[in-house]
């Protein structure tokens, strides 16, 4: 039984040296991996979209333009407001 406890003890490891090259490109392919995996996300997405036809492309756009419109429209008409208010105020 001495015999395999000395075979035990007698056995000393040596301290692990890092392996900074193998971690290093493991991280830079699981790195370009996912970077990889984000674009082909991003195509199979861009696969799915339903794109809208020229009309209606047209009509969200005057809608755009209509809304702009009416609220330039109401803050050139309230800054106009406020400034008469304020000047009358003031003098």
């Amino acid at each position: 039984m001495s015999a395999k406890s000395d075979k035990k003890t007698s056995k000393v490891l040596a301290p692990k040296q890092p392996k900074v090259a193998k971690t290093k490109k493991k991280r830079i392919v699981k790195a370009l991996k996912a970077i990889g995996g984000y674009f082909k996300g991003s195509w199979a997405e861009l696969k799915q979209v339903r794109w809208p036809n020229r009309r209606s492309t047209w009509g969200m756009t005057a809608a755009v333009i209509v809304f702009t419109a009416f609220f330039v429209g109401l803050i050139v008409l309230l800054d106009f407001a406020f400034s008469q208010l304020f000047n009358l105020i003031i003098k």
